[in-house]
């Protein structure tokens, strides 16, 4: 905190002895008190706070540091004491789990069984007492005057010139509030500037977004088309190739069968498969079917000499019969 201590010179005005500033860096007793500790901390949780009877501690100046092997000792004796208790809570046998269909219910073990209830035992007690009357007022305290009285006379204008020294202090304020108009336009003024370099940005990247989107569309085309001609080539040397491969095939064969039709021909000549289609037609067609009706004519004329045997058989046997009858 700077110190401004008004002098008075012969001309009975007040000028100070260092220009005044605005207090803005200053910090709070808080923030010096943290800045100084180098930590955020609550007076119940420091452990420089003693707690409790303090007759028989011994305590550490602030400058003292604790001994290392000390404090180590001192957590090996806490660690045995842990283990120690964990030890003796597994020992410790407890109470088995209730079967099925019961519960454990807490009961007094004590010696003096207390009665529990939650209803609270209530008694009407009353009681008659005189009137009294009111209190006065108790007379304010005044102590007594002790000393002598001694008054100055100040006339005005004998100390300061509010004026004058008013004025320090509202150039001071002014010069800040139009400072801090000026850093607030000039401000505006940047981000108004920074607000166009945006959009002269974002034209300008979309203006590029467009034209790599325009040639990356390009180049696909030109990838498709590539694509395209290659599979035509390709199709078009497949044709090439079947095609010779066609008539390399032809004239392979017409060349390996230029000799073997003739030994084929003789070769089925000989076997008998080439036939005149007269004599397969009379062998085929007629003989089977003359065979046929042949067959169904000598069946007609069996059946005939059937049915002239069996009529003729009939006939004898009834004129047997009739002569036998006759006979007798």
């Amino acid at each position: 905190m700077t110190t401004v201590l008004p002098q008075q010179d012969n001309s009975d005005t007040y000028t100070f002895s260092s220009r005044p500033r605005a207090l803005q860096e200053r910090k709070k007793y808080r923030q010096q008190q943290q800045c100084a500790t180098g930590y955020h901390g609550n007076i119940m949780y420091d452990r420089r706070v003693v707690r409790g009877n303090t007759y028989a501690q011994h305590t550490l100046p602030v400058t003292a540091q604790p001994d290392p092997i000390e404090i180590q000792r001192q957590q090996e004796v806490q660690r045995r004491a842990v283990a120690r208790r964990r030890a003796k809570a597994q020992l410790r046998t407890g109470t088995p789990h209730p079967v099925e269909g019961r519960i454990h219910t807490e009961v007094q073990t004590e010696l003096y069984l207390e009665e529990l209830s939650d209803r609270i035992e209530e008694v009407d007690v009353d009681t008659q007492t005189d009137a009294f009357l009111d209190k006065p007022q108790t007379p304010l305290f005044i102590p007594g005057k002790t000393g002598k009285d001694v008054a100055t006379q100040i006339e005005e204008g004998e100390l300061f010139d509010f004026d004058i020294e008013v004025k320090p202090m509202l150039e001071v304020l002014v010069g800040k509030t139009i400072e801090q108009a000026l850093l607030e336009v000039m401000e505006e003024e940047e981000l108004a500037n920074l607000r166009a370099l945006q959009r002269d940005f974002e034209e300008i990247r979309n203006a590029e977004l467009a034209e790599v989107q325009r040639m990356e569309e390009k180049e696909r085309r030109h990838r498709e088309e590539k694509k395209r001609r290659m599979a035509q080539q390709q199709e078009v040397l497949k044709k090439e190739k079947d095609t010779s491969d066609k008539i390399a095939a032809r004239a392979f064969a017409q060349n390996y069968l230029a000799d073997l039709i003739p030994a084929v021909f003789s070769t089925l000549q000989d076997n008998g498969y080439f036939y005149d289609p007269v004599e397969r037609d009379v062998e085929k067609v007629f003989l089977p079917w003359l065979m046929g009706e042949v067959k169904k004519s000598i069946e007609k004329r069996i059946l005939g000499r059937t049915m002239l045997d069996i009529i003729l058989r009939d006939v004898a046997n009834s004129r047997n019969r009739a002569f036998t009858q006759m006979e007798s």
